[in-house]
This record gives structure tokens, C-alpha cells and sequence, in this order.
């Protein structure tokens, strides 16, 4: 190791931040294993290996929490995409398999399960029918399950029949949990370039090129890096550049090492090191702020994006330099509700929706825990997903949804989702209807450059 975890702790120390943690330490699992025509003993094989396999998880890091004084927000499951099973069951259902999840995590104290997932990129399998039929149920009726459906990839275009499903999926299920204000969208992803080893929540699933049992780690930080930055006013870009490349790499180091330390303790492999920026909503904690800092006068003003994509390169580098196996989303997350910055950008009407889909082209993921007006059309959810998928199928990068279209609620108007998912105003959406395009079906081809063998 270039040095030790108590010199990396020492350094950050320094910098006197109090804001630097773990995100996650998400222990991915193979639920092949469990397959069976019959979905209830399904679920009951899936519970019991990942009650086995994860049973160390939250006990180990507790035990490196108080031993390295770094807090590990969130111990997280992911497992191989649901929709692989499904498509042996002989009943046209995947709930069950969500409530086992749901129950395995609750006896671990495990905050959330991810992998009820699908990848339906170039069509739909029977088991990909089954499972998003079954999304609406499965996020209703339990707390910590997470969804995510892949419907595009640069290699095989977009699959707009999937884009429309998807569109009313979310409608359905932020209808169906009306009453906790659409909040079963807040677990429920849509993506185009899906990456197999993403430790972040919701969008988590084991892909079908991993290990059997996989420790992956997702760091935090954006307050390390508000910290370096509150003195950088006479820095020039360049400089500027150096500075967040240094607190990258030794942020990123810090959780590799945590990473590995938890590998050896519970004799899972240690996978990869997801080396982004993610905010909360708590004060300091803000991507948002870390832009005002390098110059611009609000979020959302001209510039944004090029600060946006400085910071995003900035982070990988250092990132990099700091991690033997670097992987995930890796970059700085521009979630809304989750950012506090964010947030009172959209409020003073220095963001718009048009401007931070323009900043998913340079962040590290998509349009993410957004919140529009309850009344938004199937055909403008479908019309907004496609956007994002098509940002990404062109840039060879991962783009996502995860819109929230929340019950009674109109542009301007607030709305608390409470915890690390935050609070913050509803953004207002375009009215006019892509409805013709949208529902005319078949597969948006790949782009020419994606012939590349």
C-alpha cells in the first residue's frame, strides 16, 4: 500500500472536514443458485443465502466505524437481476422474491436490497415481463427493495417499447404510494448503459460477469472537497483542477483500504471502489455548493456544465490514481432532492430541467431523484426517460432516471421524503406531448460508432 490507513485518516483529518464517509458497503450476491419454477420456494432459497452469505456485513462495519472513526453511512445487498429467475416461475409473479429480500434485509439491518432488475436493452424475455409487472407491488409493499431497469445500451439502441413500460411504471407506482408522496419512485431507476458493479442504491444489481459474494465500496466526500476549496479563490483552472485530483485520491484511498480491511474480515472478495462525489441533503454536503465554489454565481447559471464536467475529470483522475480497481458510476453525482444546493437552485430559478438534463451529459449518472408535478403524462415521463437514454447511448456513458411524479403536488411546491433522500421543490416539465413518437415502438438503433469489433 502507498500508505496507511491511519496516515490517510491523519490527512483528511487535517484539512479539518467532518463531512468525509463511506457511502456504502454493498455486498453483491449470485441468487442463481436459487432458482426454482416455484416462485414461493424461490424466495425462500434467496432468503436463506442471502441471510448466510451477508450475515457479516453490518457487524464488520460497525466494528471498522469505531476503530477508524469514519462513518459507513449505508450496508447494502445487491443481487443478480430478478428477472433471470423469473423466467422459470410457473406464476406470472416476482413479489415474493422482493418481500424475501425485504425480509433478509431487515433481520441483517441491512438498509437496502437492490437487484430487483431487469436489462430489456434489445427486447423482453418473459422473465423481464414478469418482473416489471410486478415493480408497482414489490416497492409497495416493502421498505428497503430497489428497482432498476436497463432500456438502452450504446452497443443495442434504445428499446422504446421499454421506455414506454417503464414511463408507466413509474406513474403506477407513484400512484399506488400516493399516500408517502410518490416515495416508491425514489426506489425505482431506469437506465441506459447499465454498469454491472455499481455499489449505489437504487440501481445496484450483481451483473452476470461477477464474482459469487463481491464487497464493492462507494465513497462521499463532496464536503472533503468543499473544504480544500474555500481558500482556492486565486487558483486558475489548472490549479484548481490539482487541488480536487489531490482530495480525490486521498479520499478514494481512505476507502479502498476500508474496503479491503472489510473483505478480509468477512472473507468476501473485495471488488471494486466506486469513486464518486455523492451529496446529501445535510448542510456542507453539497455538490452544488462545491460548483459555487470554483466560480459560478448559482448552479444552473452559464458555465455549470463546464465547471460540472472540470470537477467530474478532476475527481476521476485523482479517483484513479488512488484505487487499484476503480469502478461503478465513479464521478459526481447531481442528484436534486439529495442536494441541498441543488435544491435552492431550482427554488431561486437558477435551474431548470432543460439545464441540468445538459449537465447529465458531463456528471456521473442522470436526471436523479427529481420531482415533478403529480399530473405529468405517461407520454412526458416516457418522452423525458428517452432523453436521458439517448445522452447516454451517444456518449458511451451511464445515464439514468429515477423521476418522481408526486401525487397532488405542482410545480414551485416542496415536498420531504425524509433521510438521505431528502426534501426539496417540485421542477416543473414541459406540457407539450411527444406522445406520437414515443409510443411508435421498435428499438432506436445503435449509434455508428458503436460497430467497434
Amino acid at each position: 500500500m502507498l500508505f496507511s490507513l491511519e496516515e490517510v485518516i491523519d490527512t483528511i483529518s487535517a484539512v479539518g472536514v467532518e463531512t468525509f464517509d463511506i457511502r456504502t458497503i454493498t455486498c453483491g450476491i449470485n441468487i442463481m443458485s436459487c432458482a426454482d419454477s416455484d416462485v414461493n420456494r424461490c424466495a425462500d432459497k434467496v432468503y436463506e443465502k442471502v441471510v448466510r452469505v451477508a450475515r457479516d456485513i453490518v457487524p464488520t462495519a460497525r466494528i471498522l466505524e469505531k476503530r477508524y472513526g469514519i462513518p459507513i453511512v449505508n450496508k447494502r445487498i445487491s443481487v443478480t437481476p430478478v428477472s433471470f429467475l423469473a423466467s422459470a416461475f410457473t406464476e406470472p409473479t416476482a413479489v415474493p422474491i422482493a418481500k424475501a429480500l425485504d425480509r433478509a434485509a431487515k433481520e441483517l439491518g441491512i438498509d437496502y436490497v437492490a437487484g430487483f432488475s431487469a436489462l430489456i436493452q434489445k427486447g423482453f424475455s418473459r422473465g423481464d415481463q414478469i418482473l416489471i409487472n410486478s415493480i408497482a407491488d414489490a416497492l409497495c409493499n416493502t421498505e428497503r427493495v430497489c428497482s432498476s431497469v436497463n432500456i438502452g445500451s450504446s452497443q443495442a439502441g434504445i428499446n422504446m417499447d421499454g421506455v414506454y413500460r417503464m414511463a408507466e411504471v413509474v406513474k403506477e407506482a407513484a400512484q399506488r404510494s400516493a399516500d408517502k408522496n410518490g416515495l416508491a419512485c425514489a426506489k425505482l431507476v431506469v437506465f441506459c448503459n447499465a454498469v454491472e458493479d455499481n455499489p449505489f442504491i437504487a440501481g445496484s444489481f450483481l451483473g452476470p460477469g461477477e464474482a459469487e459474494a463481491i464487497l464493492n465500496v462507494g465513497i462521499s466526500g463532496p464536503g472533503v472537497v468543499r473544504a480544500a476549496l474555500e481558500n482556492s479563490e486565486n487558483l486558475s483552472i489548472g490549479e484548481l483542477s490539482e487541488l480536487i485530483k489531490k482530495i480525490s485520491f486521498k479520499i478514494t484511498r481512505t476507502g479502498e483500504l476500508v474496503g479491503r480491511e472489510a473483505s478480509k474480515m468477512t472473507g468476501i472478495p473485495f471488488g471494486i471502489i466506486d469513486l464518486s462525489l455523492a451529496p446529501t441533503p445535510a448542510q456542507g454536503d453539497s455538490i452544488a455548493d462545491i460548483l459555487e465554489l470554483m466560480g459560478l454565481e448559482r448552479t444552473g447559471c452559464h458555465g455549470t456544465t463546464a465547471c460540472l464536467a472540470m470537477l467530474n475529470d478532476a475527481v476521476k483522475k485523482g479517483g484513479m490514481m488512488g484505487a487499484t480497481y476503480a469502478g461503478g458510476l465513479s464521478g459526481a453525482f447531481i442528484p436534486l432532492t439529495e442536494d441541498a444546493g441543488m435544491c435552492r437552485a431550482v427554488s431561486e430559478g437558477a435551474l431548470n430541467i432543460q439545464k441540468l438534463e445538459a449537465m447529465t451529459c458531463v456528471c456521473s449518472v442522470g436526471l436523479d431523484m427529481v420531482a415533478i408535478p403529480g399530473d405529468t403524462s405517461v407520454d412526458v415521463i416516457a418522452g423525458i426517460i428517452a432523453d436521458e437514454a439517448a445522452i447516454g447511448m451517444i456518449n458511451h456513458k451511464t445515464t439514468a432516471c429515477r423521476l418522481i411524479p408526486v401525487p397532488g403536488m405542482k410545480a414551485g411546491d416542496e415536498v420531504d421524503f425524509g433521510g438521505l433522500l431528502g426534501k426539496g421543490p417540485i421542477i416543473a416539465v414541459g406540457k407539450q406531448s411527444p406522445k406520437k413518437f414515443v409510443t411508435r415502438g421498435g428499438r432506436i438503433p445503435a449509434p455508428v460508432h458503436s460497430m467497434k469489433n
